[in-house]
């Protein structure tokens, strides 16, 4: 996946949007107040994307894809960093996101969640 197709996606997921407390580079996106990812693309280190995710499956991921690496200024043990080089299958980089979009939800305050539940359904909420 290339940049915009990643944030095309990551705009779709329910209630997401995009901020950018960190000044005009890096668009974090958000699902209510909580950030879910972060997506970089600059010229000299091209896209890439922090992602939250299960600390087992964060290093079984570093393990398998040589473009997945530990979280770029972020907790290593619960994100990763990935390089949007082409290398991974547009599903796995989708799958990534869907994890990282679920365990943010799953986190939120119990009013939030529900709310979110009965707008969306479980199903579209937790992939």
């Amino acid at each position: 996946m290339d940049a915009d197709s990643t944030r095309d996606y990551l705009l779709g997921k329910p209630e997401a949007w995009v901020d950018y407390p960190f000044g005009p580079g890096p668009a974090v996106f958000k699902v209510r107040q909580k950030m879910f990812a972060l997506l970089m693309d600059d010229a000299s280190k091209g896209p890439r994307l922090n992602l939250k995710c299960d600390p087992v499956q964060a290093q079984m991921l570093r393990d398998v894809f040589e473009a997945v690496q530990p979280g770029y200024h972020m907790n290593k043990r619960h994100w990763n960093t990935v390089l949007l080089d082409g290398s991974l299958p547009d599903g796995e980089v989708q799958r990534m996101i869907d994890h990282s979009y679920s365990l943010v939800v799953k986190g939120l305050k119990v009013v939030e969640r529900k709310a979110l539940e009965l707008a969306w359904g479980p199903d579209t909420l937790y992939r």
